[in-house]
């Protein structure tokens, strides 16, 4: 069954705030990291350290998962499971649309500048969802 898009799944991708992306390291081990991340209604775009690590996992192995913290109790779990590839062409993370909206206060309150995301967090990566797991 393919990728289904239900109220539970879209609230975490439009309102969380962090996420974890898990790449495969070449020798098979799970890499999670914690991330900033948009929704555009059918990827999710991440920008990526410059010389990150998730880069080098995603150009050997492309199968990556996308897992957003519980609610109270252990509920409300939702695991995307994906395809990732790079986007040579995307603009900066400064003028991604809705980037800003979200992180700018973090930014911010990092003591950081848009220049400082920009020339740090260029590298951007799209996860195409291809399935999801929930618990309510």
């Amino acid at each position: 069954m393919g990728f289904v898009l239900t109220e539970q799944i879209e609230r975490h991708l439009i309102g969380d705030q962090i996420a974890w992306l898990t790449t495969v390291t070449p020798t098979g081990r799970p890499a999670p990291r914690p991330v900033w991340f948009v929704w555009d209604g059918s990827g999710i775009t991440i920008y990526s350290l410059n010389q990150g690590a998730k880069q080098r996992h995603i150009a050997v192995n492309d199968k990556v998962s996308v897992h957003f913290d519980t609610g109270p109790g252990g509920g409300d779990i939702v695991v995307i499971a994906g395809r990732a590839k790079l986007v040579p062409d995307a603009p900066p993370p400064s003028r991604y649309p809705g980037l800003l909206d979200k992180y700018a206060p973090a930014v911010e309150y990092m003591g950081r500048s848009l220049q400082w995301l920009d020339e740090n967090f260029s590298v951007a990566l799209r996860v195409t969802p291809e399935r999801a797991w929930t618990i309510p």
